[in-house]
């Protein structure tokens, strides 16, 4: 784990010299966890970049807040979750740690939503396709943040589908609780809007040779061939279905502007992109970006991003809130609009989700594109009401009661 703080170290050393006792609750820190995945198939979407995103978070509030020193640790959960749910309790019971942000893992984020409530802490989801997070499974202590699976499944299906043609389909899915979710969501609109789904298979994460999946893919006749994954899997498949000459439509499901510059254009070009953020929406956008390249050497990804967001978020509400009491906290989450860079004044529902608007965009041809990062043309935005999963189809208790 790595950690970055944000206070002096002469001022620890006085207060250790003059024996002062242990600071009560309310007086620590206020630490701020960035759990991700570092080093696996996700690390580019997160990683480090979540952490910078975090950082530049804690730097633009002031390095403190209510003044009490601010500090960051960093985790790697390994996309496993009895690893990730480790470090979250350490964090959680020894650490003193207030808040979990990032996480970015379907697996993971259920049971993690549910350590969190267990032990009266906070966690933030910045992508995390996991049905029950704010469905039947809600939860006062947990957020989703960024895109979930009915936000790309509904905005994706529909947009490909607009096109004549585009009405049957074959699914290739990651054996995980992200692909199962954002498979299953996507089947439910090709079926709501007349589509066929003619086949599926699965796989497990981080399979490298997609040959025999993507040849029955193919004898399936399906006109459009989904891909419920993502990371290095997603253009491991892209690049393959390529070499074995697969002429119909190729849909990643959840695809990147990593993913894009790591493929190139020629490879996806015209593919559909939903979106919470695109890094040239605005001067806002473009603002960030450059100072996140700067530091990074890339651009940010939505997910990095959304940990800004989020981090920020965390800090404004225990400001209002007057204390990082975790109960208080949350009562100013509800009250306060979420405003920063990249979100317009969203608001989150009681089931945790946050209604930010979301973006639908198609790859430019290498010809479209103006200059190195010129990815994509966003063609329009979906309101937060309407771009999650409708509260009337949700089973979260506290919608019921709302």
């Amino acid at each position: 784990m790595r950690r970055t703080m944000f206070f002096a170290a002469g001022m620890i050393s006085a207060l250790t010299l003059l024996g002062h006792p242990p600071a009560r609750a309310d007086d620590a820190p206020v630490k701020i966890g960035v759990l991700t995945d570092m080093s696996g198939v996700f690390s580019g979407f997160g990683g480090t970049g979540s952490l910078v995103a975090a950082t530049m978070a804690v730097e633009d509030f002031g390095g403190h807040v209510l003044g009490k020193p601010i500090e960051i640790l960093s985790g790697d959960h390994q996309n496993k979750v009895d690893i990730g749910l480790g470090v979250a309790r350490r964090w959680y019971d020894t650490a003193g740690v207030d808040v979990i942000v990032d996480v970015m893992s379907s697996g993971l984020a259920l049971p993690l939503q549910q350590l969190a409530d267990a032990k009266n802490k906070l966690v933030f989801f910045s992508g995390a396709n996991n049905f029950d997070l704010n469905n039947k499974l809600c939860s006062p202590h947990g957020y989703v943040w960024g895109y979930d699976s009915y936000s790309l499944a509904n905005t994706t299906v529909s947009g490909i589908m607009a096109k004549p043609g585009n009405d049957s389909w074959f699914f290739i899915t990651v054996d995980y609780a992200s692909g199962h979710n954002l498979e299953r969501d996507a089947m439910t609109v090709i079926k709501k809007l007349g589509g066929t789904v003619v086949g599926s298979v699965r796989y497990p994460l981080g399979m490298t040779d997609y040959g025999s999946i993507l040849l029955q893919a193919q004898a399936s006749g399906a006109r459009v061939i989904a891909l419920s994954t993502g990371g290095a899997d997603m253009q491991n498949i892209i690049k393959q279905a390529r070499e074995f000459n697969i002429t119909q439509r190729v849909a990643p499901l959840f695809l990147t502007t990593m993913d894009i510059q790591g493929l190139g254009l020629s490879s996806v070009k015209g593919s559909s992109l939903v979106t919470d953020f695109y890094w040239d929406q605005s001067d806002a956008t473009r603002a960030f970006s450059k100072r996140f390249f700067e530091r990074h050497k890339s651009l940010p990804t939505d997910v990095q991003a959304t940990v800004y967001s989020e981090t920020l978020a965390y800090l404004k509400a225990v400001t209002k809130a007057g204390t990082k009491d975790t109960k208080a906290v949350i009562a100013a989450l509800q009250a306060l609009p979420v405003a920063d860079f990249m979100t317009d004044n969203a608001r989150i529902r009681v089931d945790g989700r946050l209604l930010r608007n979301m973006y639908y965009g198609e790859v430019k041809s290498p010809e479209e594109s103006k200059s190195e990062f010129d990815f994509v043309n966003i063609i329009s935005t979906v309101p937060g009401e309407s771009a999650f999963r409708p509260a009337s189809e949700s089973e979260c208790p506290a919608l019921k009661r709302g």
